[in-house]
């Protein structure tokens, strides 16, 4: 524990300070100028842990500490820029509602549930409920937001149903279980808080949960998302 605090506050002097040069001025009193009349004098001194009332701390440490605060800076500023949907322009209000909520669901704030209904390739009609945050984590969405690809439901997700073939498929995600033989209709499971999601529109979808009113879309004949804030079971 002493030395988590110790290098708490070693990484506190490197964010406060630009240079180990301004680290040093901070250790050094007015009366030890008055005393030494030598400010490179009183560094040295203060380096050396003759002078000074705060840590000790090296030139060395000081600036291989500087430099992983600022890759890491640079690393948080490089995933934020790495959200698929930034930088475009959307003027659909699907694209634009996935966009919203593109940074809570990678980040695990959010685990949002979508459901589509449209045609696939053939024209046949299909429905199904997509975890959005699965989805982001193993395929690339940029060519969604560029309106080069259309998200549809696939046979892998949570829930898909052909209604020409009468084909119809449930699989569990990384985030919802699926409770499909149930007399209240369709349900998910959230496997973090294990709190319920019920997708019957005519009823509320649930603790932590709110449904869209479906979407007003140009894409496809119906979408909806559920949005479901995840809270760790205590």
């Amino acid at each position: 524990m002493e030395d988590d605090n110790a290098a708490g506050a070693l990484d506190n002097i490197v964010t406060e300070f630009n240079t180990y040069e301004d680290f040093l001025d901070s250790q050094i009193t007015s009366l030890d100028l008055y005393y030494l009349e030598d400010e490179e004098l009183a560094r040295q001194l203060v380096e050396l842990g003759y002078r000074g009332s705060g840590e000790v701390l090296k030139r060395e440490e000081f600036e291989s500490r500087k430099a992983a605060a600022e890759a890491s800076r640079l690393s948080k500023r490089s995933q934020q820029k790495t959200l698929a949907s930034a930088g475009k322009e959307l003027k659909d209000n699907f694209l634009k509602a996935l966009a919203q909520r593109e940074e809570a669901n990678r980040s695990g704030k959010m685990t949002s549930i979508i459901f589509i209904r449209d045609r696939n390739s053939h024209g046949q009609e299909i429905s199904g409920y997509i975890d959005y945050a699965h989805r982001l984590k193993t395929e690339e969405f940029e060519p969604y937001f560029y309106g080069k690809k259309r998200l549809l439901p696939r046979p892998t997700d949570l829930s898909f149903y052909n209604w020409e073939t009468q084909v119809s498929t449930s699989n569990p995600s990384p985030n919802y279980q699926v409770i499909a033989e149930n007399s209240s209709g369709l349900l998910f499971k959230n496997k973090r808080d294990r709190k319920i999601l019920n997708v019957d529109p005519k009823v509320s979808p649930g603790d932590n949960s709110t449904r869209t009113p479906p979407i007003q879309t140009a894409l496809y004949i119906q979408a909806v998302i559920y949005d479901h804030i995840t809270r760790r079971k205590t």
